[in-house]
Parts: structure tokens; sequence; C-alpha cells
């Protein structure tokens, strides 16, 4: 624990609480402030002037990270038969329908990503009250109802993640981990923040993008300059 202690002083020290650094340099304290041992995420947390209640406000979207996301991503296809050799050449981990749905009925959740094909919605849908609360639910807007399976599977191997507004007006997204070169990490989460300023609703007025902080698992948000990332 006094080691702990000693790390957070260090952190305190590092850090000015008042003052909103460039991207470039929040990225390198994120990097410089994490001290756990194991290999913790680098989140990005978008504080949006919208009122996610109005569906005419609500941000949601897709985004390829352009150096993944250092993590190993499990995806599930539920699929008919005919589907299924397509998905498994896609790199999925986990192929089929009924045993499956069975599975994930009696609280199995051990994947990261649901891809699934129009045609079995109807059979999906009733999963909604597992897999709804834990953001697995396939939606045909983040391109995880597609027929297209096997590019489907490639697209999110490869780093693409999706992201919506929660109720408090906020976006949470992984842009990688602490261990990635502080440019991937920065290349990375402006291809997230870019993403989200094109997607701006209309209804919106006002201020869009009210703040964004940059954090590790472990480590305090770093508050970052929206003017070093929004050109």
């Amino acid at each position: 624990m006094a080691t702990l202690s000693k790390n957070k002083k260090k952190i305190i020290e590092k850090l000015d609480k008042n003052t909103q650094y460039p991207l470039t340099d929040a990225v390198k304290l994120v990097k410089e402030v994490a001290y756990s041992k194991f290999d913790e995420s680098v989140d990005v947390a978008v504080r949006l002037g919208v009122d996610p209640r109005k569906a005419n406000q609500m941000v949601r979207g897709t985004v390829t990270l352009p150096h993944g996301t250092g993590k190993t991503i499990r995806v599930l296809v539920l699929c008919n038969p005919d589907k299924e050799a397509e998905a498994k050449e896609g790199g999925a981990d986990f192929v089929g329908l009924d045993d499956y749905i069975t599975k994930i009925k009696g609280g199995w959740t051990d994947f990261d990503v649901v891809i699934t094909t129009p045609n079995v919605m109807p059979k999906v849908g009733p999963l909604g009250k597992v897999l709804g609360p834990r953001g697995l639910m396939p939606n045909p807007k983040t391109g995880t109802v597609t027929m297209d399976v096997g590019k489907a599977v490639q697209d999110v191997k490869a780093g693409k993640i999706d992201f919506k507004v929660d109720k408090y007006g906020i976006i949470h997204a992984s842009v990688g981990k602490v261990s990635f070169d502080a440019n991937k990490l920065e290349d990375n989460t402006r291809e997230v923040l870019s993403s989200i300023m094109k997607l701006k609703p209309a209804a919106a007025k006002g201020t869009y993008m009210k703040s964004v902080y940059l954090s590790s698992t472990m480590g305090p948000g770093i508050h970052v300059d929206i003017k070093s990332v929004s050109n």
C-alpha cells in the first residue's frame, strides 16, 4: 500500500487539475501516471451538449481504430448453417444458433461482440433482456446485423468499435492500452473524436463537444484541451 501511495503522490504532483492539456501531452501523461502492474486500457470520455432523451439528439456510431484496441475480441456469430463457414473464415470465435441462444438464456456471456444476420433476428430478439444491459445486442446501425458476416467479424477483430452517448450525455470509448506507443494512442483518440464530431445532430444547439477527458483504467482523468483536437 505504501508504494501505491507514493505513486499516487507522484501522480498528483504531475497533474494540474486546472490545466487543459493538448492531446499530445495528455496522451504522454496518461502513460506516465498509469501505476498498475497490468496493462491498463486507455479510455476517452466526451461530454456532449445534447439531450440523449430526444431521439433527434442521439449520437451513436462506429469507428475503426487505426492501431486496433489492443484487446483480444471474442466474437459470437448467430446464424443459419449456410453462413457458418463464412463466419469461421472471418475469424469468429463462436458460430451457431439455437445451442448458443439456449446458453445465453442461461446466462452465458463469454464474448465481446455478437454479430447476426437479419433473417435470424426474430430468434435473437428475445435475448435483449440478457444482451441489452451489457451493450451486446446486435444492431444494424453498428454493422452487427448484416448478411456480410465474414467482413463484419474481420472489421471487429481489426479494431472497429461502436459508441453511444449515455443518459448523462457522455460517450465512453476505449482507445488502446497504456503499452501502446504515444503516437498510436493519439491517432486512435483523434479518430474517435473526429467520428463523434461528424455525428453532430442538427437539433443540438450551443457547444457540441463540451469536454474531453483521457484516463487509464486505474489512473486519474486528464482534461484535454478541445482546441487541440477540434481541427
